[in-house]
């Protein structure tokens, strides 16, 4: 069961291409100037079921990809990880946002986040920080942020940068 502030079916903000954003409810992080601070609260949002967010996700024709968002998905992580092997095996490209950092999330050693950093290809990590706000960042909100490779970072046991042009816009 995840509990869902709301989807987007048709985003182009939260990754390359027509994508279904997926905002979880509940974030620790209260991060200043966040955009999405109603759901914040581990109250609100509706509860659902990981097969029929999949199912919902798998009628929208046009998306190949899928981003979890927040809130904070990782607080979530058992249903979110139920969710990402679903779509993953349907054929999505799966990405999400943390307020934690690549390294905050590894050293937790918690399973529930394992499996989801397992399931998913990019991680956009790191709490939205106002004064490093830039309209001009792609898929990301402040410059602290990264985009990480998650195979890759997990090979490594230490965050590798995604240097693929279409998550970046630069070439490799």
């Amino acid at each position: 069961m995840i509990r869902v502030a709301g989807i987007a079916d048709d985003s182009i903000v939260d990754g390359p291409g027509i994508r279904v954003t997926v905002f979880g409810q509940g974030c620790p992080h209260h991060c200043p100037g966040c955009q999405n601070p109603e759901t914040w609260s581990f109250e609100g949002g509706l509860e659902m079921e990981e097969e029929t967010l999949a199912e919902q996700i798998q009628r929208n024709p046009l998306a190949k990809g899928v981003t979890f968002s927040g809130g904070e998905p990782f607080a979530q992580a058992a249903g979110f990880a139920k969710l990402a092997r679903l779509l993953r095996a349907a054929g999505y490209e799966l990405a999400a946002y943390t307020g934690y950092t690549f390294e905050q999330l590894y050293a937790m050693e918690d399973p529930a986040i394992r499996d989801l950093l397992g399931q998913l290809e990019i991680l956009v990590d790191g709490p939205f920080v106002e004064a490093e706000r830039s309209l001009s960042l792609r898929f990301r909100g402040s410059r602290n942020q990264r985009i990480i490779d998650l195979p890759k970072s997990l090979a490594a046991g230490k965050a590798v940068l995604c240097t693929a042009e279409r998550w970046t816009g630069e070439e490799a």
